[in-house]
C-alpha cells in the first residue's frame, strides 16, 4: 500500500443496490479487506446504496473484493482516500499505527478516522499528534472468527455484538455520535471504554483465549501426533477452534498489549499449578470446577439475555 507515481487504481462501481437509506457518512474509505474490514465495507454497501465505499489494499485482495462486490473504488494507494469522510483503518494493529501517520498527506479535508484493532492504548496516543481536522475515535468491532481473510467476510458479522470505542477523553462528541449511529446501522451494539480500560478487559476476554487455545493445540498436536488427533472428539475441536487464527495479526496484538498479556497469563499459570500440584485432593479441583462451572453459566446468561 505504498504511494507510487503510478497506482493504477481498479475501479468497481456496482450498478442498482436496493433501496435507499440516508448515509451516516457518504464516502467510507476501509484500509485493509481482510474478516473485519470486508465485513464492514459489505455491510456498508448493503446498508446503504446511496454511499461510496473505498478500498485501499494489495491487488490480489482487491480482486476478490471485486468479486465479492464489497467495494466501489479500489486502489493499492491511499491517495483513493483523499475525499472520503469516514476512515477505517482495519490492518494489523502496527500497520495501523504507521497508516494513520500518513493520513494528513492524503486527506487534505476533514474526515472522521477510527480503527478495528484489538489493543488501543498505542493508537489512541499515536492519533493525539494529527492534525485538527481529523477526529479519532478508536474501535474496536467484537464480531471477529477463527478464519481470516476477505474469503471469511460476512455483511452480517458484526449483527449483535459489541463494538468497542475509546474515545479519549471520553464524552459527547460528533464523531462518536456518528460512529455509534454507524455501528448501530450494522447491526452492532455500541458502548465506550478508556483505551486502558479496553486493553486490560481484552487481555482476559479475547487475548488469554487465544494464546490458551494455541499453546493447547501445540502441545497435544506435539504429543498426539496426526494418528492421535484423529481418535480425538468435539471437546479438542471446541477448545483449540482459535488456533486456526493467523499469527501474523497475533503478533502485533501481543507486542502492543503485552504487560496486560503477560498478568492474564501469569493468572492462567497460577490456575494451573494449583492444577498440577493437587491432582489427588478433591477439594481443590472441586473448587476451580464449581469456580468455572458458575462463570461458564454467566457467560451462557450474558449470550441468551
Amino acid at each position: 500500500m505504498s504511494r507510487v507515481e503510478d497506482s493504477r487504481q481498479l475501479p468497481v462501481i456496482q450498478p442498482g443496490r436496493g433501496v435507499e437509506r440516508t448515509p451516516v457518512f457518504e464516502k467510507i474509505g476501509v484500509v485493509g479487506l481482510g474478516l473485519i474490514g470486508g465485513s464492514i465495507a459489505l455491510a456498508a454497501r448493503a446498508t446503504w446504496p446511496a454511499s461510496l465505499v473505498v478500498a485501499v489494499d494489495t491487488k490480489d485482495v482487491l480482486e476478490k473484493a471485486m468479486v465479492l462486490h464489497a467495494v466501489d473504488v479500489a486502489a493499492d494507494d491511499a491517495v483513493v482516500l483523499s475525499e472520503v469522510d469516514l476512515v477505517v483503518l482495519a490492518a494489523p494493529v502496527r500497520q495501523n499505527l504507521k497508516l494513520l501517520e500518513t493520513l494528513p498527506e492524503y486527506i487534505t479535508g476533514t474526515a472522521v478516522i477510527t480503527d478495528t484493532g484489538s489493543t488501543k492504548r498505542e493508537i489512541v496516543d499515536a492519533a493525539k499528534a494529527l492534525p485538527p481536522r481529523f477526529a479519532f475515535v478508536g474501535g474496536h468491532p467484537l464480531g471477529g472468527a477463527a478464519r481470516a481473510g476477505i474469503e471469511h467476510a460476512r455483511a452480517d458479522l458484526f449483527v449483535g455484538r459489541p463494538w468497542l470505542f475509546t474515545p479519549e477523553p471520553i464524552g459527547p462528541s460528533a464523531a462518536l455520535d456518528k460512529l455509534f449511529e454507524f455501528a448501530r446501522n450494522l447491526g452492532a451494539l455500541p458502548r465506550t471504554l478508556t483505551a486502558q480500560e479496553h486493553d486490560h478487559l481484552l487481555a482476559y476476554v479475547s487475548h488469554l483465549p487465544q494464546m490458551a487455545s494455541t499453546a493447547l493445540m501445540h502441545v497435544v498436536g506435539e504429543a498426539a501426533g496426526r494418528e492421535g488427533l484423529a481418535l480425538t472428539g468435539r471437546g479438542l475441536q471446541d477448545m483449540t477452534r482459535l488456533a486456526s487464527s493467523p499469527a501474523s495479526v497475533w503478533c502485533d496484538v501481543c507486542a502492543s498489549n503485552a504487560d496486560e498479556i503477560g498478568e492474564a497469563l501469569d493468572a492462567l499459570i497460577k490456575v494451573l499449578a494449583d492444577l498440577r500440584g493437587n491432582l489427588q485432593k478433591t477439594d481443590t479441583i472441586e473448587e476451580i470446577f464449581q469456580s468455572a462451572n458458575q462463570w461458564r453459566h454467566d457467560l451462557q446468561d450474558t449470550k441468551t439475555s
